[in-house]
């Protein structure tokens, strides 16, 4: 093999990788806490949709609380997460890699903090210019990455409508819930078994969306979707919450309280509820407040408490148990893990969090990293679930996947 062949092979595989690249999410180390993004004071949890050509802002604590520089860059990429081909000039109207200006020490608070703010649009990004799949990333002064955070922004150019069914399968109809919807366009789409693509997600979580589904059939403009174990997610049960807003106070699911250096706020041991009868309990679907009742301001007010979780099951062979929700949009990591203890037969473990309102549910892991969801709480078709699609749409010539349309549904009145 010559050397002009050996330089092409290896150029080709370089360009190879880099178009195969993935987003990935790096989550944000320890003395990083409570990333959040918001819109109109709502806390957008798991995966944050932005409606286009709408402000948000992302913020975040740094517990070390010691004024660190953090600056800011955004990317954008196709849908599946692959890089896209566009530059930095036709989705961003403006310039990233700025400082975060806007931080703020925290006020009366056992746990010192530094809050950092990120407003969108601002004085160096103008403007978002596609609607589409964006990563954001925050470097430190060493300019080494700390964190990135996905975000979807979309449009309503399509009416999507979309319904909840039992799963047809007998095995599990008390088990699973099958997301069905229809699509229709203002405008007719070009080869839509290729270029209409859309995504399905289970309470805001990413991690178990639905990909490739593609048209059963259409009727013009019309295109429906009935598809049944395709499309379907495991019911889960509630969510279990905890609400230290009042952090000196015992209150809803909360045992009792210590002061040691900061808060520590104990749980209630919780039982299996995977074969028990499924009992309606109002949750959030994996979301979260924060808010301190004493506060006027909650991002520099509102205090940290070690909460502490106990949950009695037999002791698990060759497999984890870890709290799981969107407090850390639904990852699972060594702050979410609990440990088997002998003396009181119970998984126990601790997590830093921020005064407020938490959903929660505890799911078991194995070796390969499988998240059961269900092993704990159990799966019910009546479990009240929100469910989103997102309709994608990459036009004859047009070289980025734009989200036209989303439609939101719930599992409350689930049919046969």
């Amino acid at each position: 093999m010559n050397l002009k062949l050996v330089i092409l092979v290896i150029f080709t595989n370089l360009v190879t990788v880099s178009i195969a690249q993935k987003a990935f999410e790096l989550p944000p180390p320890e003395y990083i806490k409570t990333v959040q993004f918001e819109q109109a004071g709502v806390n957008l949890a798991g995966i944050p949709l932005v409606q286009y050509g709408s402000s948000f802002e992302i913020n975040f604590d740094d517990i070390m609380g010691d004024e660190a520089f953090y600056h800011y860059k955004i990317s954008y990429y196709d849908y599946d997460w692959s890089t896209s081909i566009l530059p930095k000039n036709e989705y961003l109207d403006g310039l990233d890699n700025f400082r975060i200006q806007n931080s703020e020490n925290s006020l009366t608070t056992l746990q010192i903090y530094t809050h950092y703010r990120l407003q969108i649009p601002n004085k160096n990004v103008r403007r978002l210019l596609k609607t589409g799949n964006y990563l954001l990333e925050i470097y430190n002064d060493d300019d080494e990455l700390v964190f990135t955070k996905k975000f979807i922004v979309y449009r309503r150019q399509a009416v999507v409508k979309s319904w909840v069914k039992r799963s047809r399968k007998l095995n599990f109809i008390r088990e699973k819930q099958v997301v069905q919807f229809e699509i229709e366009t203002d405008k007719p789409i070009i080869e839509p078994q290729r270029n209409l693509k859309v995504m399905v997600m289970q309470n805001h979580n990413l991690k178990t969306a639905i990909y490739g589904l593609q048209p059963q059939f259409n009727f013009g403009n019309k295109f429906t979707y009935k598809y049944d174990q395709e499309s379907s997610f495991w019911g889960g049960n509630e969510y279990w919450g905890f609400d230290n807003k009042e952090i000196r106070n015992a209150t809803n699911n909360i045992s009792h309280i210590e002061l040691k250096n900061i808060y520590h706020n104990y749980l209630f041991t919780q039982l299996s509820r995977k074969n028990r009868v499924y009992t309606f309990n109002p949750d959030i679907n994996g979301n979260y407040v924060v808010r301190n009742l004493s506060a006027q301001n909650n991002d520099i007010e509102a205090d940290y408490a070690w909460i502490h979780f106990a949950l009695r099951i037999p002791k698990l062979k060759n497999k984890e148990i870890h709290i799981y929700g969107g407090f850390n949009d639904f990852e699972i990591d060594d702050s979410t893990i609990l440990s088997y203890n002998p003396l009181t037969r119970t998984y126990e473990g601790q997590r830093l969090f921020k005064q407020g309102f938490y959903n929660f549910k505890y799911v078991t892991v194995d070796k390969k990293g499988n998240i059961d969801t269900g092993a704990i709480s159990g799966n019910f078709d009546k479990t009240e679930n929100e469910y989103t699609v997102l309709v994608y749409y990459r036009a004859p010539g047009q070289r980025n996947d734009s989200v036209i349309g989303l439609g939101n549904t719930t599992s409350v009145n689930i049919s046969n």
